[in-house]
């Protein structure tokens, strides 16, 4: 069983750190209030096709952030694995996790088996 490079991986964990923030802030940047908010303050009248147009564009760019949230929390786990010594194990099995996989992505805490397990149910 090779050792882990883990500052190898703190690097790439931080660089991607850095790039689903900046995702997030300009998610929040591009709405910073709600629809409703929006149509009250311009007071005019908006036909119901551009507001479902809107409403549908801001559900997915929802729906982005709350993956990159989900992305973030995961990323700040990796770096507590790291911190913690436990980096790289399956949390469920406990064997080392390829390093091919976590180049992949960086911050899973599962083996590929028991992530194919958890997927099934």
């Amino acid at each position: 069983m090779s050792a882990i490079d883990t500052e190898r991986f703190r690097e790439l964990l931080t660089e991607e750190r850095g790039r689903v923030q900046t995702a997030l802030d300009g998610l929040q940047h591009q709405y910073p209030r709600s629809l409703e908010e929006e149509g009250e303050e311009s007071g005019s009248e908006t036909h119901p096709g551009d507001m479902g147009t809107e409403t549908f564009d801001r559900e997915l760019d929802l729906t982005l952030e709350d993956n990159e949230h989900a992305v973030l929390e995961r990323i700040d786990a990796a770096l507590q694995r790291i911190e913690e010594g436990t980096y790289g194990v399956c949390r469920v099995c406990g064997k080392q996790i390829p390093p091919e996989r976590l180049e992949a992505m960086p911050w899973v805490d599962l083996c590929i088996d028991d992530q194919r397990k958890l997927e099934r149910g």
